[in-house]
């Protein structure tokens, strides 16, 4: 019938006016892209009350306990810009772990950083294989970028499964977190993070040592990107600074162990 089409239409343009992804003649999850207020005097940062029960439901987390003085380091890599040495130097010095969520393009051009993160004790995380808007992508395409770092992982290093999961510019959807579940995979997302990613923009230790230091609290997991020499400038102090205040490193290996109450199967 032709008035089926045309209230299918009006409803997609009302929820798009609405903010809402809709497909009339077949529904998707909706698109969602995390965010969270920033934490301030040692204080959580917040995601919301909808983040946190969702996140909770599917078994994700942006950050530990609140209770307790422990920073979790991540690095998101998706093409090597020559910081990530001095990254790795520092982390080894001060006997700090960190996840460093990859793409399979930087399995390919950086095979030996790879290599050197895993055996000096880090994770890696997985940050896709082609670096996509996830919550775009049917299960059978996101299982295929999962799959395939892990694939290639395997192939370069050894290391045949990955357990944790970030999904490209934090986009994501409930679907997401739940297929990410059943094929053995835990989303982290993140409570610290300021702008970092461009590798052409380079704004100084300062900047970068200035931001962790505001915004780190208890719990906090911290994103940041090896793109920037900012990060791996001011990394020594951060890391020197943040166990000054009384803080520790930890890795999301024993985050993830506190939460054994949402067990993962792998497949």
């Amino acid at each position: 019938m032709w008035w089926k089409h045309v209230l299918a239409i009006t409803t997609s343009c009302l929820l798009v006016i609405l903010g809402i992804v809709y497909n009339p003649f077949q529904a998707e999850a909706e698109s969602l892209k995390w965010g969270f207020q920033k934490g301030k005097q040692e204080q959580q940062a917040q995601a919301g009350s909808a983040f946190d029960e969702l996140l909770k439901k599917h078994g994700a987390f942006y950050k530990g306990s609140p209770d307790e003085k422990v920073l979790y380091l991540t690095f998101d890599n998706g093409f090597e810009n020559g910081y990530t040495e001095s990254i790795l130097d520092t982390l080894k010095k001060e006997k700090v772990p960190a996840t460093f969520f990859l793409t399979g393009h930087y399995l390919k051009s950086a095979t030996d950083l790879v290599k050197r993160m895993i055996k000096e004790g880090h994770e890696i995380g997985n940050h896709s294989y082609g670096h996509p808007n996830m919550a775009n992508l049917s299960e059978a395409q996101m299982k295929e970028e999962w799959q395939k770092f892990d694939q290639s992982l395997a192939e370069k290093t050894g290391l045949k499964h990955t357990r944790f999961v970030r999904p490209p510019e934090g986009v994501f959807s409930e679907n997401l977190l739940a297929y990410g579940n059943e094929l053995g995979y835990r989303h982290v997302f993140w409570s610290v993070a300021f702008v970092d990613w461009y590798a052409d923009r380079p704004q100084g230790k300062a900047y970068a040592y200035n931001h962790l230091m505001s915004q780190i609290h208890p719990g906090a997991i911290i994103l940041m990107h090896t793109v920037s020499p900012d990060n791996a400038q001011a990394l020594p102090d951060f890391i020197r600074d943040a166990k000054a205040k009384g803080y520790t490193f930890s890795s999301l290996d024993s985050l993830y162990d506190k939460a054994i109450d949402y067990p993962l199967s792998f497949h």
